[in-house]
């Protein structure tokens, strides 16, 4: 793969030797067709001794006795001259469509028009499926529609087998291009495009599919082929989308489950689903969260009960925190934040927890709280002897208290086995200012910036000391 300018530049030098193609570059990537047209250019600018003759002055008299490599690579020539009469001759090789694709947007309107035409001539659904993704890209270009205008005309004479190719491309722009033309021109069932969706990893190609599907099917549809691969997708948009069809497809009750959907996106939902039916989505949380120490709670119950509860419900997530399973230990924590009834002290010993998750969700819900948490306690917790999502979240929080506690946590994390915590204390320190309230002429402050010499010029440490009311 050409990767960077010195592979475009050796693959350019090459073709101008007469090297052939398949020797030069990756013929099935696009990328490197584009890059191979950049690197031409870049090389005929200073080195035009490459092709002696070739220059803006006179067309060379030989360049119909080029060959391939040679044409491909007055394909790419600086001189529009020379791109044009390449054109011309390119027709000799099939191989070096990829660059009439390219030269089909090119700045010199002469070029322009005779690759245009030359492709009008020469794409057919074979090689349109070949060189798909290569137009797609080429038409995100300025004057890059007309390829894509080709394209798109001549895939649609393709057959489902032919245009099925184009589904399992790993470029999600062709995947996405292909799937509009087979939802338009009726080429898949809703059961064919409801696996699309559920296999795909695009969501524009998830979303594309799963409301193609469903809309096929109209109000009165089959949907024993279409709703399971939507509900059991991995995608939440894919799920959502097909737990809001049970309504429609008069399977309501089918909506319960998701409830506890481990997606805020599919919780909601279900909860319209439920509730269009006449049930209560906050009652059925509540009668799954009255036993703490069930293990088969799903966390995503604890959660959903937060979003559709009340402040009074901050009753039934307390006890969760001390619940064996810490998915459901760090909704519970998430829980208590969104309803607004975050007891610091209650949550101060999960920041000791060994789910990495939990610390994440208390951090996250003790950060408006940071001021009154021990500064000495935080600080012991950023010792190199415990886990590390403990020392990120005990910094987050010293962090947030700004003032010399801040200062004093971040140098000490200089020497952190993690470099990513060492980067962060770097950065911590860097944008550190003393706190209005803070004491002024502390002779610590003088020592830890000193300590952290290496990140800062001397105008600006000197800065940060006088700022602090410390002598330089």
């Amino acid at each position: 793969m050409l990767e960077n300018i010195e592979d475009r530049a050796a693959a350019a030098t090459r073709l101008a030797g007469g090297a052939p193609l398949h020797s030069t570059l990756d013929v099935a990537d696009p990328a490197d067709w584009l890059a191979l047209d950049a690197g031409v250019r870049e090389v005929a600018w200073h080195r035009s001794q490459f092709l002696p003759g070739w220059d803006s002055a006179s067309l060379p008299a030989g360049l119909t006795q080029l060959g391939e490599s040679r044409l491909a690579f007055a394909l790419c020539h600086r001189d529009g001259r020379i791109r044009q009469e390449a054109v011309r001759q390119s027709v000799r090789y099939p191989g070096l469509l990829p660059l009439v694709v390219i030269r089909c947007a090119d700045w010199v309107g002469p070029v322009r028009e005779h690759a245009r035409q030359l492709l009008r001539e020469a794409l057919s659904v074979a090689s349109a499926l070949d060189l798909a993704s290569l137009i797609l890209r080429v038409g995100r270009r300025d004057r890059g529609a007309f390829g894509v205008e080709v394209l798109d005309r001549i895939l649609r004479q393709a057959s489902p087998g032919q245009l099925a190719v184009l589904f399992a491309d790993p470029d999600r722009i062709v995947r996405r291009f292909a799937y509009r033309l087979a939802i338009e021109g009726r080429q898949l069932r809703p059961a064919e495009l409801a696996r699309a969706a559920a296999g795909d990893q695009d969501t524009v190609v998830q979303d594309l599919c799963a409301t193609a599907a469903l809309t096929a099917l109209g109000d009165e549809g089959a949907y024993e082929g279409v709703l399971p691969p939507l509900l059991s997708a991995r995608n939440p948009r894919t799920r959502s989308a097909g737990v809001t069809a049970l309504k429609r497809a008069g399977r309501s009750e089918q909506a319960e489950p998701f409830l506890s959907d481990r997606s805020a996106l599919v919780r909601a939902c279900a909860r319209y689903v439920v509730r269009q039916q006449g049930g209560d989505p906050a009652s059925w949380y509540r009668e799954r969260c009255t036993a703490p120490d069930d293990p088969e709670l799903p966390p995503g119950a604890v959660i959903g009960l937060a979003e559709c509860g009340n402040r009074a419900d901050a009753g039934l997530l307390r006890p969760l925190l001390a619940h064996p399973a810490a998915g459901v230990r760090a909704r519970a924590v998430a829980g208590l934040r969104a309803l607004d009834c975050v007891d610091a002290k209650q949550m101060r010993p999960l920041l000791d927890d060994p789910a990495a998750g939990v610390v994440r969700e208390t951090t996250a819900a003790l950060l408006p709280s940071a001021n009154e948490l021990p500064a000495d306690w935080l600080l012991e917790r950023t010792g190199s002897e415990r886990p590390r999502h403990v020392r990120v979240g005990a910094f987050r929080l010293l962090d947030a208290r700004g003032g010399i506690v801040a200062l004093r946590a971040a140098v000490g994390l200089f020497e952190d086995p993690d470099v990513k915590l060492r980067t962060w204390a770097a950065h911590s320190v860097q944008r550190w200012r003393p706190s209005p309230d803070g004491r002024r002429s502390d002779a610590e402050v003088g020592e830890l910036l000193d300590r952290s010499r290496h990140l800062f010029s001397d105008h600006v440490l000197r800065r940060r000391k006088w700022e602090a009311g410390v002598d330089s």
